[in-house]
């Protein structure tokens, strides 16, 4: 009766420490589920918001006229079906007219590429290089109204 008493009690033990260590066991993943991991597109947007310097540095480098006063960035961080993330953005608070769009690498942690509405592109031509061709430029700018010419030409810096 005694060994009974001794074996029943060893299982007892066996199986109080086979429940222990499954609850154990089962709690450590469970906490790890409440750690939650950031998605896809928490992480676009974190990326797309430490770029924004670079963004903004990148735009002033093609802005050789000194046009750009104020640039503002959309909410909106997409992830294409290539994985770059693309953020728009606008600049002196025209979004129709001056906008452009940057395609995020985030492997390489680099600006893929930009891309720039057309006013906002005609804002960074270098007419330097066109100096022995003043004609390309009277050309470009008979493409304009009189009104057009004019701000044209205040925003490149020569009104």
């Amino acid at each position: 009766m005694k060994n009974t008493i001794k074996l029943v009690s060893v299982l007892i033990m066996i199986v109080l420490i086979s429940v222990t260590a499954l609850v154990v066991h089962h709690n450590r993943y469970s906490s790890n589920d409440v750690v939650k991991k950031k998605s896809d597109q928490e992480k676009a947007e974190e990326f797309a918001e430490m770029m924004k310097p670079k963004i903004e540095e990148d735009l002033h480098e093609m802005d050789i006229h000194n046009f750009i006063k104020t640039i503002t960035f959309e909410k909106d961080v997409t992830i294409n079906p290539m994985g770059d993330i693309n953020i728009d953005g606008y600049v002196n608070g025209e979004q129709e007219k001056y906008g452009f769009s940057a395609s995020l690498q985030y492997r390489s942690k680099k600006i893929g590429s930009m891309s720039y509405d057309a006013d906002l592109a005609d804002r960074f031509i270098d007419w330097d290089e066109y100096k022995d061709e003043p004609e390309v430029k009277e050309n470009f700018l008979g493409n304009f109204t009189k009104e057009e010419q004019e701000q044209y030409l205040k925003d490149i810096g020569e009104k």
